[in-house]
């Protein structure tokens, strides 16, 4: 059965879709209950949900803002199923919020930007360009600014590691993106750059990349 999707306003959502949501990940990491799931969607603007007919098999909180002047898509929270559609459903929930990307900054390049919890997570990134962190890579002092912008916008920018992008922890329940790989295999050089990364104890590894104003209106990416 294909798969569906549909976004909305997170100020729309219902108490039986939180419940929904929160039951993906129910008795296992990274914790995403009906309470933290509730929290959240106060601090998102958007939230994508894809079903295969009436079955939830993945949602994400993002927002679409320009962060000093930058276009930028921002996955604040996101939770893929892990059965064999996992990859299509990443791809669902992706092609829909960068469409929404395209419609929201017409001809500009826009940043994606999320925070990992696996080296699965770095398939959101296929198609784009200038990935931070990334294998055999020292990033630029931009590159480390925008890991502290980031880092800040997610919560807390005294938390992250300019140098290796972790993001540490002290909270139970952290966002980012829950992505556990299927069939398709880890992109080449993610596990090396996650090493280090103690998602168990609530790290997470900042990430993103520059998807190219052709690329979003070609519609290509995510495909």
């Amino acid at each position: 059965m294909a798969l569906t999707v549909t976004t909305k306003d997170t100020t729309a959502l219902k108490e039986a879709e939180l419940l929904e949501m929160a039951a993906l990940c129910e008795g296992r990491s990274p914790r995403f209950d009906f309470a933290f799931l509730t929290e959240q969607k106060e601090k998102w603007v958007l939230v994508t949900h894809a079903r295969e007919g009436n079955k939830l098999r993945g949602y994400a909180y993002c927002t679409l803002e320009r962060i000093g002047g930058t276009p930028a898509l921002l996955i604040g929270l996101a939770l893929v199923d892990r059965n064999a559609k996992s990859d299509q459903t990443l791809k669902t929930l992706l092609h829909d919020q960068l469409r929404r990307a395209l419609l929201a900054f017409p001809d500009e390049d826009v940043l994606i930007g999320t925070r990992l919890t696996t080296p699965d997570g770095f398939r959101v990134f296929n198609g784009l360009e200038d990935i931070v962190p990334r294998e055999g890579y020292r990033p630029t002092g931009e590159d480390r600014a925008w890991g502290r912008r980031l880092a800040k916008r997610f919560g807390s920018e005294k938390s992250i590691d300019d140098k290796t992008f972790i993001m540490t922890n002290a909270a139970d329940s952290v966002g980012g993106l829950d992505y556990v790989v299927a069939k398709a295999a880890i992109p080449e050089g993610a596990s090396s750059v996650f090493k280090g990364v103690k998602t168990d104890k609530g790290d997470r590894l900042i990430a993103f990349g520059w998807a190219m104003a052709e690329a979003l209106a070609s519609g290509k990416l995510a495909k």
